[in-house]
Order: structure tokens, then sequence, then C-alpha cells
């Protein structure tokens, strides 16, 4: 096979406060035919995450800055289109953590086969994927959720939250989550079937509006937005409570350090546990978290919403709007159709 031509995005320069298109640059590379090995993969869809944006500044962190000039990467899905690799065959999917570009050359080592016949695949890159996986070990290992308890949850329909909302009602919680819209709100209620759901954006004193929502306090608090989520549920914890930080992405495009919570006083005499988490701390985990999430799949018990962006063109506005809340559930970028093989 002819060398192939690969469309790519890469960092332009470093963003200051919410990222813009001018901080990425589309490029086009020349892709070499397999040589022993190896494999050719044509990515399908691509993920874009909060976390990406703390890869763009050069800070000390758990994961490598991205460079300058150089293709970002990512979460994505893909087919084998060419393989000399007897671990995969032509058709095979994949997952790979190559996304941002069209085309790529793979020795294997970074491919991981993925069951179109379980769920459709860009599902393996949400809710049977990384956030799945966040929110399974973040809820049940870091958050010690017991049966029964009670459950708040910041960003809850996003590729995260949706998921630990409908693993605490499985589990026999009640369950309260906060979204950003009235049309989230709904979808968490009717779909995801939590108890109850804050529009933020709208319920005035948020503190207020947990305490209605859950008036006997929280037992565990999945932690995505950090900022007033953060003290309304501090406000709110009962004793012995758990928070479980995920992520905190209101402070992602902050230029200057944020107040801290003002209710963090209650950690002393609510002797509250307050611990953040990295997922692939837990990557041991995967194979009992798709054995749960196909069970819960397929009792009726796991559903989800993407958002889709067409073209990798769109990838860097589909990664802006994450921090404007334009998506309701996995944000995703579809870069071309099911490779002829």
């Amino acid at each position: 096979m002819v060398a192939q031509k690969s469309r790519e995005i890469r960092l332009g320069r470093r963003p200051e406060g919410m990222p813009t298109r001018n901080d990425f640059v589309m490029a086009e590379t020349e892709v070499p035919a397999p040589g022993p090995g190896q494999v050719l993969v044509r990515n399908i869809y691509m993920s874009v995450d909060p976390y990406m944006r703390g890869r763009m500044v050069i800070r000390e962190s758990y994961v490598p800055p991205f460079q300058i000039g150089e293709a970002l990467s990512g979460g994505a899905v893909g087919q084998v289109v060419e393989s000399d690799n007897p671990q995969f065959k032509r058709g095979d999917y994949v997952s790979n953590f190559s996304g941002w570009r069209e085309w790529l050359v793979s020795g294997g080592g970074d491919l991981q086969k993925i069951n179109p016949a379980v769920a459709p695949i860009q599902a393996f890159l949400g809710t049977f994927g990384i956030p799945g996986l966040t929110a399974y070990a973040g809820l049940l290992k870091v958050g010690e959720l017991k049966d029964g308890e009670k459950v708040f949850v910041s960003a809850a329909s996003g590729a995260v939250g949706a998921v630990v909302c409908q693993i605490a009602k499985a589990k026999g919680c009640t369950v309260v989550g906060s979204a950003g819209s009235d049309e989230k709100c709904g979808w968490l209620v009717r779909e995801a079937g939590v108890d109850r759901a804050i529009n933020y954006r709208t319920c005035g004193n948020l503190a207020k509006a947990v305490r209605n929502a859950l008036p006997d306090g929280i037992d565990v608090y999945f932690e995505n937005v950090g900022g007033a989520h953060l003290d309304a549920a501090l406000a709110n914890m009962r004793l012995h409570g758990r928070v479980a930080v995920c992520g905190m992405i209101a402070q992602y495009n902050d230029t200057a350090l944020p107040p801290g919570p003002s209710n963090f006083i209650n950690v002393l005499p609510k002797r509250l546990t307050i611990r953040g988490f990295i997922v692939t701390d837990y990557a041991s985990l995967m194979p009992e978290f798709l054995r749960d999430m196909v069970d819960w799949y397929r009792g009726g018990k796991m559903k989800w919403r993407e958002t889709i962006a067409e073209g990798l063109e769109n990838a860097p506005d589909a990664f802006i709007g994450l921090f404007k809340g334009e998506n309701i559930g996995k944000m995703l970028v579809k870069i071309g159709p099911d490779p002829a093989v």
C-alpha cells in the first residue's frame, strides 16, 4: 500500500484562559505503509475531554504536557485497514490513544480490540471506556459507596457524571444531579433515573437547592466541577461523608487562583474524607467494570447520550464547547466513515 495522507491537529500555542481556534493548527502528514509487525488504522471517532486543557500548559502534573507543533493525542476508536501483526486482522475495531488524527501506524502495543456486538464502537470512548471506568472507580472505590446512600453528582449529564448517577441508582441510592440546562436536567430524570435534578444556572442558591433535594444530607459527593458546587456539597455533607474528586472543570481556564471553598471548615466536625484520584490508578478494574457495565446495560439500567461533531476540522470547537456546556453526555468527533475493508 502506498503512503497514506493523514490530517492531524496540533497545538499551535498555549492557550491563555478559554482556548480559541487560533490555539490549534491543522496539518497534513504522510503515513507510511505498515512494516513488519505493524498495523494501519483509520480513526473513526475521537474523544475530547476536559483534562486535556491541563496538558496545554507547562506545569507539573500526572501526565506530560502537549508540545507546541506536535499532534495532540487522546482517545479514539478506529478500524484496522492493513495488518502485518498476528494479533490484529483487517477489519478489527480497536481503541487507541492517538486521536486528533485520521490515520496511524502502530506496532499494536497501544491498541485494544473492541467488540461492536457489545455496544456501538463510540461507546468505548464514553460509557464503556475511560469515562465509564472513571465513574465506576471513583464512586465505588474512592467514594466507597454503600447501598442505599444519598449521592450528589455535579456535571451529572456529562460522560462521567451520567454513569455515576446510574451506578448509584443500580445500588439503590437516592441520587441528585446538577446540570446547566433544563434539557439536561430533564434527561437525567427521564432517562438516567435520578431522583432530582438541579439546574445550577437558574436555581439561585445552590447550597439551598441541594438541601431541599437531599434534606437528610449527602453521603457521597462526586466532584466534577469545583467552585460553588464544592461549597454547596460541603454545606450539606453527612457525618463521615466522602467526596470523590474527579475534576474541577470550573477552574480549568482560570488565569489566577480562585478563592478556596468557604465551607471547608465542615471537614472537621463532620469527619469528611476528600480524596482526589486518577483513573489510571484503577486500570486493573477494567475487566470487572466491563462485566458490571454489560449487565447494567442489558438490564436497562445504563443509558447515555452523545454529542457528536462532524469532521476532524471541528475538533477544536468541540473541545472548546466542553467548557461552555454545549454537550449532553460524551463529546465526540466523528473523523470519518467506517473504512472499506
